[in-house]
């Protein structure tokens, strides 16, 4: 039957155009055209004895043919050129003269037996049959099912087995069903080799009732409408099954290209040698309130340890005095832009190199004002230790411990939450207070407390009063006699006191990207950043995270000296060639090849929600930092609050969180960062949360979620 096309109106299936006429007019039609149709004949017939006219071409056939020599349509009636046949058909029932050219191909070979089941041939209108077996529609023309001519021409002991039509590739149902997979993963012998079944017809199923087909998936189905049942369930149960199975393909898909690093064998000039004379590299970062002296600190101990010229100096001297900015003048040491002298603060980290008796120090000056806490986080989570400055002038170190917008506080809980577990806090301006010694343990008391309630412990805290203005305790002990009540170390000594933390030197490289430097006129790309894991060396074949680039590391820079090698802990500038400057930005990764980081816009969360007014609930939106990255975020799901002292679950599925608590969170991102658990890597699982210029949480990658578009 012709299918009914829908063009988008909505009509009544059960609705037939038929009853718009009268039945009456279409019986009487049907007769007329029947009867007028016979006496056509019945005039043909009587004009020439022993031949018929052909009603199509005309020509005059032999009375004993049942078709037209010439053109080949039926006689019609049949029933008088059937009864005259002498092949023992009886009442109309013939065997050659149904079966198509098709038919008798199929059976040729097998014994000329009698049909064990005939088929009836009736005068056919242009009706279709309501015989469900025969499907019969046409005008002046005979047709029998398939199932009927096996029936016919088989015989009683023999089945023919019939090979299905086969593709050279697969159908389009074929690859619908078998999840979208590409063909040109396997050869063409072995998919057909899978799919390959036969479909067997037997002449005994054929006479006892409906015909059930097996199809090439191997689900069998009945063809009769009493089947329709069966039918929908065996359907409902593959669906689900390709379901499930197209979900562990796209998972698959989705982990493709992921290797396990527990599979990477470094080698040999990655791992450092025992007897290498050289220092390692420390990454101190340099923190506190606005306006504590954080740049004055820095500028001076460079300037005593040789890293700045005295002619440079003189240059600081003479522009801070001609724009009445005369005790800035070691500040602009660091703080190197127009905008930043002009402002007179810290606006960026501003990174400087020198050398102490032990180790070789990468200076990270970090910025103090609140409005540029996510460039300290992006420059000072690359810290190994800090230091902390505060102020010791009356209502300058109250301010800088405020709750509501002191940066002491936030800058000691953020470089806490980067790993950080060593800390040397320098007690900057004591000329300020005449040296006092009861200012200096006054405030020591107060920030002691502080930085027990963050993790830090006392043996890793080193106290240290200083001036940097007046030299006093920095590179040297004190001189000023109002000093001498302390018997500690100086700042650079601190500072030899510190130990290096463990280097992942086995693990495959990964390389966050701090900073990018493009030269278009030279071809190349840098890249700065500190090697969190592995080692790169020049020639170095590495991939940019999350452009998936592949680049060739044409030089390295290490303190603006050339190196060739540089390893896990390093503060470093990659040149790449190879590949184009806006595939490289800054948050973005330097990898391994084989072993490319994760990419992920969907994480589970275990935060500490710091001190906040407003609750944390579900469509809370805020900053997402980790490591250089920064992305808008939004509270997806709130899992359970945890219990403080045991880390359990306290309570699911929240309505808020509040101040100080525990808790594990599902979070979506606006775009897709690299990510990693913090359990494989820590320095790519921390995070920060921030809203409305605070800090409000921090946290740990526990899961990176996989969702399926």
């Amino acid at each position: 039957m012709p299918r009914k096309v829908h063009y988008g109106v909505d009509y009544d299936d059960s609705y037939d155009v038929y009853e718009d006429y009268d039945d009456d007019y279409a019986d009487n039609y049907d007769y007329e055209v029947e009867q007028n149709a016979s006496e056509t004949m019945a005039k043909l017939e009587a004009d020439k004895s022993g031949v018929w006219r052909c009603p199509i071409c005309t020509y005059d056939n032999e009375d004993s043919m049942s078709a037209c020599d010439i053109c080949g349509v039926l006689r019609n009636p049949l029933i008088k050129a059937i009864a005259k046949m002498d092949i023992g058909g009886v009442g109309g029932i013939c065997k050659d003269s149904g079966a198509s050219v098709m038919a008798k191909s199929l059976f040729a070979s097998l014994p000329r037996d009698m049909a064990k089941r005939t088929i009836l041939f009736e005068v056919q209108n242009d009706v279709s049959s309501s015989d469900d077996n025969l499907n019969l529609y046409n005008l002046g023309n005979i047709r029998g099912t398939f199932q009927e001519f096996n029936s016919a021409f088989s015989s009683q002991n023999h089945k023919v087995n019939i090979a299905p039509f086969k593709f050279d590739a697969l159908s389009p149902d074929d690859l619908v069903s078998n999840g979208l997979r590409s063909v040109k993963s396997k050869s063409k012998g072995n998919i057909l080799s899978k799919k390959e079944t036969k479909i067997q017809v037997e002449s005994e199923l054929v006479a006892k009732g409906p015909v059930t087909r097996e199809r090439r998936n191997g689900v069998s189905e009945n063809d009769s409408a009493s089947g329709s049942g069966n039918k929908s369930e065996v359907f409902d149960t593959r669906m689900k099954a390709e379901t499930s199975s197209s979900k562990s393909r796209k998972e698959e898909i989705i982990d493709e290209g992921k290797t396990s690093t527990s599979q990477y064998n470094p080698e040999k000039w990655m791992i450092p040698d025992k007897l290498d004379a050289g220092l390692s590299q420390l990454n101190l970062a340099i923190v506190g309130h606005v306006d504590s002296g954080k740049s004055t600190l820095s500028g001076r101990l460079l300037h005593l340890l040789g890293r700045i010229s005295q002619k440079e100096m003189h240059k600081y001297e003479k522009e801070a005095k001609q724009q009445g900015k005369g005790s800035f003048a070691f500040a602009w040491a660091m703080d190197e832009s127009a905008e930043e002298r002009e402002r007179g603060i810290t606006m960026t980290v501003g990174v400087a190199f020198f050398t102490s008796r032990k180790y070789q120090i990468v200076l990270l000056d970090s910025p103090g004002h609140r409005d540029f806490v996510p460039n300290m986080i992006s420059g000072a989570t690359q810290a190994d230790a800090a230091i902390i400055v505060v102020d010791a002038s009356l209502g300058s170190f109250e301010a800088g411990i405020d709750a509501t917008g002191g940066q002491t506080k936030e800058h000691a809980q953020l470089v806490r939450s980067f790993g950080v577990d060593q800390v040397i806090v320098v007690v900057n301006k004591m000329d300020v207070v005449e040296y006092s010694k009861e200012r200096f343990d006054t405030v020591k008391e107060k920030l002691r407390t502080f930085l027990r309630s963050c993790g830090f412990k006392d043996s890793c805290i080193l106290w240290v009063p200083a001036s940097a203005m007046e030299n006093q305790n920095l590179v040297a002990n004190a001189s000023d006699v109002r000093l001498s009540w302390f018997k500690g170390p100086c700042l650079l000594d601190a500072i030899d006191y510190l130990q290096l933390p463990t280097r992942d030197y086995s693990k495959p490289l990964l390389m966050p990207i701090c900073d990018v430097v493009k030269l278009p006129s030279q071809g190349q790309v840098s890249a700065c950043g500190k090697l969190e894991s592995g080692a790169i060396r020049t020639g170095f074949k590495v991939m940019v995270m999350p452009s998936r680039e592949i680049a060739t590391v044409r030089s390295l820079e290490k303190d603006s000296q050339v190196c060739n090698i540089a390893r896990a802990g390093d503060n470093v500038t990659v040149n790449l060639q190879g590949i184009e400057g806006n595939r490289v930005t800054a948050g973005g990764m330097i990898c391994h090849p084989d072993y490319p980081v994760q990419i992920s816009n969907y994480l589970e969360l275990k935060i500490l929600v710091l001190d906040i007014s407003t609750p944390i609930v579900i469509g809370s939106q805020f900053e997402f930092h980790i490591h250089h990255a920064k992305e808008a975020a939004r509270v997806v799901r709130i899992l359970s609050l945890l219990d403080p002292k045991t880390g359990k679950t306290a309570k699911k599925s929240p309505r808020c969180l509040l101040a100080k608590q525990n808790a594990i969170v599902e979070v979506a991102l606006q775009t897709p960062v690299c990510v990693e658990e913090y359990n494989n890597c820590r320095a790519l699982g921390r995070v920060f949360l921030r809203a409305s210029g605070r800090t409000i949480a921090l946290g740990i990658v526990t899961q990176i979620i996989k969702r399926e578009e």
